[in-house]
């Protein structure tokens, strides 16, 4: 099973180089986990809605960050 994360960040204005969230992340606003893709999306959802993102001010990501093992193993990069 894949874990997920709901991250509800401000848009931040391009810039020449483009926008790298390894070098300059956008500021998170709300993170909210979720495990199941199915949740998760329910949360974006709802995210979706708020008058900032629909205004384009703010921005809704899913992102799957790890996989957990029915036997209880370790967790794989994701």
């Amino acid at each position: 099973m894949t874990r997920f994360l709901v991250v509800l960040t401000d848009v931040r204005p391009y810039e020449g180089d483009g926008r790298n969230e390894r070098t300059s992340p956008e500021r998170r606003r709300q993170v909210v986990g979720a495990s199941s893709r199915e949740a998760a999306e329910r949360i974006a959802g709802a995210f979706m809605a708020l008058g900032m993102v629909r205004a384009g001010r703010q921005r809704v990501k899913v992102i799957a960050i790890g996989r957990r093992h029915a036997y209880g193993g370790r967790e794989a990069a994701g």
